[in-house]
């Protein structure tokens, strides 16, 4: 076996000839496979920055694991239409708007051997996230939170508590704001 210098800093090349073929199959027999099986990542987004971010962490998560992704729009009831009618039209356009947008944005931002699918619901957003990870049934769910708090959050809720309180599998939030591990 030789080690030589790679041309990146901190890597190296090693070279093995056929008598260091046990030494090869005995150091992988030890690496112990990880415990995680994920195989359909749920990541819901409103077009934001912030829900860009949750799908650069599931990108490279994909990718890790093989996974596939799921990108899903929540398009919100539409109850200004109603006894006058055109709810149904309303929420159509909004439907494939919503669809056109998640095309774009994967075509922008999954770019690398990453299987995913777009779908777009009409609904609570919380309820239609919760409703298609049981149904996937997802593995993860890599949502953002803009981190409002007091009388905003009051106000507004939170899709991303919301959803970790009820989701039948484990919750990435990825804050706005806050330490980056993935880099973009």
């Amino acid at each position: 076996m030789k080690a030589k210098h790679a041309k990146h800093p901190g890597e190296v090349v090693l070279e093995l000839n056929r008598r260091d073929e046990p030494l090869w199959d005995a150091a992988n027999q030890l690496r112990k496979p990880s415990p995680f099986r994920i195989k359909r990542i749920l990541v819901p987004t409103d077009f934001s920055d912030c829900s860009k971010k949750a799908l650069a962490y599931a990108i490279p998560l994909a990718r890790e694991y093989e996974a596939a992704i799921t990108l899903l729009h929540v398009v919100p009831i539409n109850y200004s239409a109603g006894e006058y009618g055109g709810g149904t039209f309303i929420d159509t356009e909004m439907r494939a708007n919503g669809l056109r947008e998640l095309d774009r944005l994967a075509a922008a931002e999954i770019r690398e051997n990453v299987t995913f699918q777009n779908e777009v619901r009409v609904g609570s957003p919380t309820t239609e996230i919760i409703d298609l990870a049981k149904s996937l049934p997802a593995d993860i769910i890599v949502l953002s939170t803009h981190g409002h708090t007091g009388l905003k959050h009051a106000l507004l809720g939170s899709v991303a508590e919301h959803v970790v309180r009820r989701a039948p599998c484990p919750v990435l939030v990825v804050r706005e704001k806050e330490h980056d591990f993935v880099e973009e």
